[in-house]
């Protein structure tokens, strides 16, 4: 079975990284939804793709630069506060999985000890373009599910999952190619693709033999 991953929460049907957009997620059917995490200044965890603010909310700069109590102000496109880690693990916690892109370093283990205090249950999968993240993560959790992303297919085509101690590759749809699929299979290693939106696209990834397509717009991959 190919897993239904919603990008975003589910980005092409309600702003992305809300509430909104992981209920929308769970709705269409989704097996896992997948979020962007940042931290504030004060190491709140938010849910956030952009290293600023500028694209998805009212708000200006870096989050990096910004406390919790500054963004109380700030509104998405949804009219709402930026969501809270913590708050999504609630929102979907016994009703499907989550998938945590890692977007900066220096939060992972912050992350971990996020999921167990909410006592969150179902699947969690970390990702990030950050492998030395992964490992972290490994260190506090050493059963954790970790996806090591990449954008283009490196010389050594699997030393990197290795090196990272990953159990998932999370590969770009335009990067993916049969062979090197397979190179990832034949090291055991489960592979997501991203972010698959055409139907076009879907049935090719399905067609490879990928174990999880991560879109905008999960109810396509039905």
């Amino acid at each position: 079975m190919t897993l239904r991953i919603g990008h975003r929460g589910a980005g092409g049907h309600a702003p992305e990284n809300t509430l909104a957009a992981i209920e929308c997620s769970m709705t269409l059917h989704a097996h896992l939804v997948e979020v962007d995490v940042r931290a504030t200044s004060d190491n709140q965890l938010v849910l956030l793709h952009d290293a600023t603010l500028d694209r998805t909310t009212n708000g200006h700069g870096p989050i990096v630069s910004q406390r919790w109590s500054d963004l109380q102000e700030i509104r998405g496109h949804d009219g709402q506060l930026l969501p809270l880690l913590a708050d999504a693990l609630c929102a979907v916690s016994g009703r499907i999985g989550m998938m945590i892109e890692i977007k900066t370093e220096g939060i992972a283990k912050q992350i971990c000890r996020m999921v167990k205090e909410v006592q969150f249950n179902g699947t969690v999968i970390y990702a990030s373009f950050f492998h030395d993240e992964l490992l972290k993560v490994r260190r506090e959790e050493p059963q954790a599910q970790t996806m090591a992303l990449i954008e283009a297919v490196p010389v050594n085509q699997t030393a990197f999952a290795k090196d990272a101690h990953a159990s998932h590759v999370g590969v770009a749809f335009e990067t993916l190619t049969p062979s090197f699929l397979k190179a990832l299979h034949d090291r055991s290693l489960r592979v997501f693709t991203y972010t698959v939106n055409e139907p076009v696209d879907i049935q090719t990834a399905r067609a490879m033999g990928v174990d999880g397509i991560i879109s905008d717009y999960p109810e396509r991959l039905l």
